[in-house]
C-alpha cells in the first residue's frame, strides 16, 4: 500500500476509493467527501513524521528480551535483576 493510500485511510476512514499507481485517485464515497491533494500531502507528512518519532519503540520492542525470558528472570533472580535488563534496553534506545 502507498503512503498516499496510507493518508487518505487516515483522513477518511473506510472510504471507498482506488489509486491506481502514485496519483490515479477514484473517488467512490457517497458518505465521505474527496480530500484535496494539499490534505493528502500534509498527511503523509505527519504520518511520516509520526514513523519516524516512533522508531525507538520498534527498537526496543526488538531489543527486549521474551516475555518468558523476562518471566523467568523475575522468578530466579527477582524484579531488580529484571528492571536492569529493561532500563538497559530503555537507555540504549531512549524516547525522543
Amino acid at each position: 500500500m502507498t503512503d498516499k493510500a496510507h493518508a487518505i485511510m487516515s483522513l477518511r476512514p473506510n472510504a471507498e476509493f482506488s489509486l491506481v499507481g502514485a496519483n490515479k485517485l477514484t473517488w467512490y464515497d457517497t458518505v465521505q467527501t474527496q480530500p484535496t491533494d494539499a490534505e493528502i500531502d500534509a498527511e503523509v507528512i505527519r504520518l511520516q513524521a509520526e514513523y519516524d518519532n516512533n522508531a525507538y519503540q520498534r527498537l526496543r520492542a526488538t531489543a527486549y528480551p521474551p516475555i518468558t525470558d523476562q518471566l523467568d528472570t523475575i522468578y530466579h533472580e527477582g524484579i531488580d535483576a529484571w528492571k536492569a535488563v529493561i532500563t538497559a534496553v530503555k537507555e540504549e534506545y531512549p524516547k525522543p
